[in-house]
């Protein structure tokens, strides 16, 4: 099929990609002029294990183009697809649906024939309803069917998750767009995933309530981790106990400093402020996402305190600043409250990432090193923040012997508390006595 794919964020770059991949002539679209010349280069704008390979090869056997001019493709696509971003609007919370709303009417101004526009981007429930006035409104005589087709990507495992997915959801009300949907996503069929087929609102309304309900997953065992601590108990064998039940199931049960990324705040968000203008509030996506605000704003008084409460003058080494492992994005992540926290109590701070280059750009007053090992060389403390693969078997006999105070404060619970312990560290965690 012929496919263009606007926006080459995270969602469309992947997506249009994987699409390649499939087996679909794929053309994808961004404003960003440079981006598409380091695109065309083989330089990939996010990090995402294996994305850059994929892309390679498919622009390599001439499936996958990408471009600044959107008018050609157009005109001989089957199937457009949207995929910009939509950040939180200032002052309010709401999705911010301006650049949706601008890549509908530029879409609607080249259509020729019959065309399935698709709204990858996430979008409050009705969104659909709004591009496809805007699309009539530009060109009242297209032949358009607007469907809704939300991602569930994982950042991280992001092309696996879209090669096999649990499911994929797919919105529409236009029967003719079915068969070009159920086309799109044929090479699926091989894993049998199931393709679920609903009303435009509804798909829309899937995808907040998907991360909504992870959400609240996450907060809900970082609260248990606070009474955790206060009981004696372990939350990791809580959260294994309770996951263990079909009902509930074990992922998204793991203590942490709260979450972030590009998802979980701002769609939960977004879905609070939906949910009350029209008038059936959503209490307890409005409690989580509170909850997680202040849980990240509070880590670094857990630093504090665990150091005696009295910061200035000390080193803190930070081991991972991105949001989750396997990636390089830095939205909402926990470290963007804890870092300057740290500062402000008068520490100071030398951090190691795997893929740094956002978070140097967002945590100026921080020293950034080559590898842990550099990172806690000097420190009085280790903050383990992201749990990066390479923090996981790091040599504490090593860490202990370049840091100037053994003292590890695990925000991930990768390590066992008596192997830390026995190792000659004041160790603390989350969630375990």
């Amino acid at each position: 099929m012929r496919v263009v794919m606007i926006g080459t964020g995270y969602v469309g770059l992947v997506s249009g990609v994987c699409f390649a991949d499939f087996g679909h002539q794929v053309t994808c679209v961004d404003k960003d002029v440079g981006k598409i010349a380091s695109l065309r280069a083989g330089v990939m704008p996010i990090f995402e294990p294996g994305l850059e390979a994929v892309a390679q090869r498919n622009v390599a056997e001439g499936r996958l183009v990408f471009t600044a001019d959107l008018a050609p493709a157009i005109s001989q696509a089957e199937v457009v697809l949207i995929a910009v971003g939509t950040p939180s609007r200032r002052g309010d919370g709401h999705a911010d649906l301006t650049f949706v709303h601008a890549a509908a009417a530029e879409v609607a101004a080249l259509l020729e024939g019959f065309t399935v526009v698709v709204i990858k981007s996430t979008v409050p429930v009705g969104s659909g309803d709004e591009i496809e006035a805007i699309i009539k409104a530009v060109a009242p005589g297209a032949d358009v069917a607007v469907v809704s087709n939300p991602e569930f990507l994982r950042e991280g495992s992001a092309i696996e998750d879209f090669k096999r997915p649990d499911r994929v959801v797919v919105g529409l009300n236009d029967e003719r767009a079915r068969a070009v949907m159920a086309e799109l996503y044929r090479p699926l069929n091989l894993n049998e995933s199931p393709l679920l087929f609903t009303d435009r609102r509804t798909s829309e309304l899937i995808k907040y309530a998907s991360n909504a309900f992870l959400a609240l997953k996450i907060t809900f065992i970082n609260e248990m981790a606070d009474l955790c601590e206060k009981v004696g108990a372990d939350v990791q064998q809580v959260a294994r106990g309770i996951g263990l039940d079909k009902r509930i199931g074990s992922k998204f049960l793991h203590a942490g400093p709260g979450y972030g990324g590009s998802c979980f705040p701002k769609d939960t968000v977004a879905l609070a402020r939906t949910a009350l203008d029209a008038g059936a509030p959503l209490r307890l996506v409005e409690a989580a996402t509170s909850v997680n605000e202040a849980r990240k704003k509070a880590m670094a008084g857990k630093v504090a305190a665990f150091l005696g409460g009295e910061l200035a003058g000390k080193t803190i080494a930070i081991l991972g600043l991105t949001f989750k492992p396997n990636t390089d994005d830095m939205r909402d992540a926990p470290a963007l409250d804890i870092v300057p926290t740290l500062r402000a109590m008068g520490a100071a701070v030398q951090a190691f990432d795997p893929q740094a280059r956002e978070a140097r750009q967002l945590l100026r007053d921080v020293s950034f090193k080559d590898g842990p090992y550099e990172a806690v060389t000097g420190a009085d403390a280790v903050v383990i923040l992201t749990e990066w693969d390479q923090f996981r078997a790091l040599d504490l006999d090593r860490v202990k012997t370049l840091m100037r105070t053994p003292v590890i404060i695990d925000l991930r619970n990768i390590y066992r508390p008596e192997e830390a312990r026995r190792r000659g560290f004041k160790y603390a965690s989350i969630g375990r006595s």
